[in-house]
């Protein structure tokens, strides 16, 4: 039988100052407390299906990846009710003049046409979306965006992102799912994405282009606005996307069959 080892304290105490943490984790639990330890052998939960073999004694242990535990296909016929999916993106930015700059900084189908810096990537570089794709892709569990998408190929050189957000929409609808809710986080100390003197912001309010994001966002995967948030942060000055050199973006998706 597999084993797990598991330490505990040998005598227990109880004093001012000490602390217990217990935790459970991946079938097995640890406990950390004040005092001497020994350990003692617990017996591994059992799994469903069939067990390997014992090796034959002198012979090498079968690597994980080779077992064969023969579940019950009924097990895994239907999808399930929720899927869910995290995806992330990163693209360098560089002054306008820069010949590896394709174009202007793109997020969430946001052109920031007047900002200094423009995006290097191969497509637009939209990193919102980029994300969005992989999240999807992700919880579908299908191959990344980079697999559908490769950088290598000429087609996508410069190719608006809407293209990928559509193939991953269309890979979404032919498996039942819709859009359960999507939570978008970008990370950028540049271009702002609340902007206080913008030409289209109205009296005493600021300007906010994730209002915009939301509702491209929401149209190409065609669900509600409602279920679409899209929040932002800088990185604080650290690192490339806090000296302004790079944007990056995380995304959780959450899909939901289709009634």
């Amino acid at each position: 039988k597999s084993q797990a080892y598991l330490k505990i304290p040998s005598r227990p105490r109880v004093a001012n100052g000490a602390m217990t943490l217990a935790a459970l984790a991946l079938g097995g639990a640890l406990l950390l407390a004040s005092g001497g330890f020994r350990t003692a052998q617990l017996e591994a939960p059992r799994r469903r299906g069939r067990q390997p073999a014992a090796a034959p004694s002198g012979a090498s242990r079968v690597p994980c990846a080779a077992i064969n535990r023969d579940y019950d296909p009924a097990d895994w016929s239907a999808e399930p009710p929720l899927r869910i999916g995290h995806g992330f993106d990163i693209h360098r930015m560089a002054p306008r003049g820069d010949p590896e700059v394709r174009g202007p900084v793109v997020v969430g189908g946001v052109i920031f046409e007047n900002f200094e810096l423009g995006i290097v990537a191969h497509s637009d570089g939209d990193v919102a979306y980029h994300s969005i794709v992989d999240a999807i892709f992700g919880a579908l569990t299908l191959p990344d965006i980079g697999q559908f998408f490769p950088d290598t190929d000429p087609r996508w050189k410069g190719a608006p992102s809407d293209v990928f957000m559509d193939e991953a929409w269309k890979q979404m609808d032919a498996r039942g799912y819709r859009i359960g809710n999507l939570d978008v986080t970008l990370i950028a100390e540049a271009p702002r994405m609340i902007v206080k003197d913008h030409p289209k912001s109205e009296p005493g309010k600021p300007f906010d282009h994730k209002l915009g994001m939301v509702e491209n966002i929401a149209s190409l995967l065609g669900c509600p606005p409602s279920r679409v948030n899209v929040k932002a942060r800088t990185h604080e000055r650290v690192d490339a996307v806090g000296e302004k050199r790079a944007i990056s973006c995380h995304v959780v998706a959450i899909l939901e069959r289709k009634p």
